[in-house]
């Protein structure tokens, strides 16, 4: 780095007090070239490697269930979708209790079960103790999604 001896003009400073700023100079320079010798030895010992594993090497499973561990507690929103319907909002405006919207579904037909607007599986709605649930009758699987979505 070159020295900062800019500010200090040559004809008006004492030989001691050039000495001063040039002493100055040589510590900060020193302290940059620590802090970039520490960086460098703190990325030699932090590679990749050791982060993440790398493709094809065996993991263990208690490692897998400790990485699954800190996403376990996230929430997700899983809706039951009974049906669709596209209305005007003519008709919307015009809904009042007791009005009957038709929806897509037919009565009998399984539930869609969605994660976070995501499909994941189908079901039939059961009561159980006065309170609604659905009964999983089947599992979407990855492929099945990837399918869907390409339609």
């Amino acid at each position: 780095m070159p020295e900062n001896n800019e500010n200090i003009p040559t004809d008006a400073a004492s030989p001691d007090e050039q000495a001063a700023a040039s002493a100055a100079a040589t510590a900060a320079e020193d302290d940059w070239a620590a802090a970039m010798a520490e960086q460098a030895s703190t990325e030699a010992t932090a590679s990749a490697a050791q982060i993440f594993p790398a493709f094809g090497e065996p993991v263990g499973k208690g490692s897998m269930m400790g990485e699954l561990d800190m996403i376990l507690d996230i929430p997700v929103q899983l809706t039951v979708e009974l049906g669709r319907t596209k209305i005007t909002i003519r008709n919307l405006l015009q809904l009042a209790h007791g009005s009957v919207v038709e929806l897509d579904a037919l009565a009998g037909e399984p539930m869609n079960v969605l994660v976070n607007g995501t499909l994941i599986a189908q079901g039939e709605v059961v009561v159980v103790n006065d309170k609604f649930g659905i009964r999983l009758t089947d599992i979407i699987t990855p492929s099945e999604r990837m399918r869907k979505l390409g339609r």
